[in-house]
């Protein structure tokens, strides 16, 4: 799920992602599958009821009221595990060389950024489950601020995500005592 791009700009960034000269991409991902919680489960389970209702309901006559139902209970859960699944798809953590992005939103947008060097903290969250199915939340603390600035909640492969970030941090640091 997480991939590791090429430090150069590519011309198939999205929209919301402004790379600057040699600034590139060094990971990007989107939260787990698991952040889809209950409701893709719970609209797989209606689709197929919704099935068998309609399969009972379905007369010589015709549809009667309990295939309405069946079919109501379909629409239902479609409706949710395509609404959950775009949700989840327009969710999107960007590391590049020099800033962090988190993007959310289909009709409306919202995109938080800031530059890599005001990081002054970051912190690596694993519960239980999350150890087990391999996601955390990263949470990052700019200078100047007490409050968590930006979190890439339950993020596949968090170490990954905190390594690629603390690389980046550490290039800076080489950078700044070069010049």
């Amino acid at each position: 799920m997480p991939t590791t791009v090429s430090r150069s700009s590519s011309s198939s960034n999205p929209d919301w992602l402004h790379l600057s000269g040699d600034e590139g991409v060094v990971w990007e991902s989107r939260p787990h599958p698991i952040t889809m919680g209950t409701r893709v489960p719970i609209g797989l389970v209606s689709i197929l009821a919704g099935f068998v209702v309609v399969g009972w309901g379905v007369t010589d006559s015709g549809v009667g009221t309990l295939g309405l139902i069946g079919v109501a209970l379909v629409v239902f859960g479609i409706t949710l595990v395509l609404v959950q699944y775009v949700v989840w798809t327009n969710t999107r953590y960007v590391i590049t060389t020099d800033e962090l992005y988190k993007k959310r939103g289909i009709v409306s947008r919202n995109v938080t950024q800031f530059r890599i060097d005001r990081v002054q903290n970051t912190t690596l969250e694993q519960d239980v489950l999350g150890r087990l199915l391999g996601y955390g939340d990263l949470t990052v603390y700019t200078a100047g601020s007490g409050d968590p600035e930006l979190t890439f909640e339950r993020t596949p492969d968090p170490e990954r995500a905190n390594g690629a970030l603390n690389e980046q941090l550490g290039e800076i640091v080489d950078r700044n005592r070069r010049a």
